[in-house]
């Protein structure tokens, strides 16, 4: 048991060199579907970060939503999450989805009961049993049957008031406590009742670093959610030594610069020199010689593949540790990709870059603790690009809204947002949300 509770704690992976593929693997569907004939097994895959105490990525919350109801639980409907998990995971390989993270799935009495759990990697995911199941013997004894297939229990929403979860803390390994339905003044007693067995305890929709700091206090051991990715905005902000320069470089190959102003400004940062070096000639297929200027490098890489590596180089760059995943790079990748692959139904190569640009380019304003406007002007993005950082509007501001609702499985706002971004196949969302995980995992890893 202690090396299952364990091992969300030991996952630790180096950011490396980012190394990008010309296409996707995604391949849009000639015909394209109405939003509003969804049917019910139209199912959305969402996540939800899961961070430990070093505030380092160890797993996420997978979330199915139905295309056609905002349900915030787990659907009944089997044979739909079935062929979700299959289309989205069995296809791609959840290994590679997954990456070195685990998947968290929150399953009712039905799905807990069937067949349909024992298609999963035991060794990747953790079965979260709702407050709503029944117990009984024969609940029992299939928890502890998962167990045995190697499977990690946890427990959702525990409470003071849940005699019956109780008879489950001797099978979970986590237990879960929901910070918006416990009053946060009664916490300290719930985590240290939940101490008393050997688990650990994961604090639910932690939305602001001052409630982080309350948890952590408190002795959870891993937090779920978005707090990570609000704006703190600090007047007068100094950035680290290589923002600045890794700014300017992303205002040159955007605006198109000679590649000799672009080589001046590299040559300020050597270590930024040599990792370009390192990456063009891991990719340069073909080429008999080493690349050794930084010219060559340049022309031989490409200014959109140039502008990518520089995007995902200013979240990377992590001075005072280098082996923690950091949260704020998984969601920015993951955006900017899910953007670049929703996009390319258009099948507009200039429009697909512009996507990936503006989905990393969305939170630049958390990593960098400044206002987007100040960033937007350092950088000197079209007007269109700017219009869908700052307001959300025009085509490609509709599909970044639409893409930060897939992310929270905002069902209320979805089917308008695709009602707004007509080339985006509903069916194509669940394997391109995947696939842009699978993406991420594979340059974090």
């Amino acid at each position: 048991m202690a090396n299952a509770r364990n091992k969300f704690m030991s996952w630790r992976y180096a950011v490396t060199i980012p190394v990008f593929p010309s296409t996707s693997m995604h391949k849009p569907q000639d015909v394209l579907v109405n939003p509003m004939t969804m049917t019910k097994d139209m199912l959305f895959l969402g996540r939800q970060p899961i961070l430990d105490r070093d505030q380092s990525v160890v797993a996420y919350e997978l979330l199915f939503r139905s295309g056609t109801t905002n349900n915030a639980e787990t659907t009944d409907d089997i044979p739909a999450i079935s062929t979700v998990i299959n289309h989205a995971f069995t296809e791609l390989g959840i290994e590679s989805a997954l990456g070195p993270y685990g998947g968290f799935i929150n399953m009712n009495d039905s799905l807990l009961m069937s067949d349909v759990v024992e298609i999963l990697p035991a060794s990747k995911i953790v079965i979260e049993i709702p407050e709503t199941v029944q117990v009984s013997e024969q609940m029992m004894a299939r928890c502890a049957e998962l167990k045995q297939m190697g499977f990690t229990l946890a427990l959702d929403d525990f409470t003071h008031d849940d005699p019956e979860a109780r008879v489950l803390l001797d099978l979970v390994d986590i237990v879960k406590i929901d910070l918006v339905t416990v009053d946060h003044s009664t916490l300290e007693a719930l985590v240290a009742q939940v101490k008393e067995w050997p688990v650990q305890v994961l604090a639910e929709n932690v939305d602001s670093v001052e409630v982080l700091n309350l948890c952590m206090s408190l002795g959870f051991d891993l937090f779920q959610g978005y707090f990570f990715a609000k704006p703190h905005i600090i007047s007068g902000k100094q950035l680290s030594q290589s923002k600045p320069i890794l700014l300017k470089l992303l205002g040159q190959v955007t605006t198109d610069a000679d590649i000799d102003d672009i080589v001046a400004t590299l040559q300020q940062y050597p270590s930024l020199s040599i990792n370009l070096l390192r990456l063009t000639n891991s990719v340069a297929c073909g080429i008999q010689h080493k690349v050794t200027s930084l010219a060559s490098a340049i022309t031989i890489l490409g200014r959109r593949q140039l502008q990518k590596w520089i995007l995902i180089l200013l979240y990377s760059e992590n001075p005072s540790n280098s082996n923690t995943s950091n949260p704020l790079l998984q969601l920015a990748a993951r955006r900017g990709k899910l953007m670049e692959i929703l996009s390319s139904a258009k099948r507009d190569k200039a429009f697909e870059e512009t996507a990936f640009m503006i989905g990393i380019l969305s939170l630049m304003d958390v990593l960098l603790g400044l206002p987007m406007d100040e960033i937007l002007t350092s950088i000197s993005v079209s007007t269109e690009v700017g219009d869908a950082l700052t307001k959300r509007d025009g085509t490609l501001g509709k599909l970044l809204t639409t893409v930060e609702n897939l992310e929270r499985c905002s069902m209320e706002n979805i089917d308008t947002c695709l009602s707004q971004c007509a080339y985006i196949s509903p069916h194509d969302i669940s394997l391109a949300q995947a696939e842009s995980l699978q993406w991420v995992n594979a340059i974090t890893a």
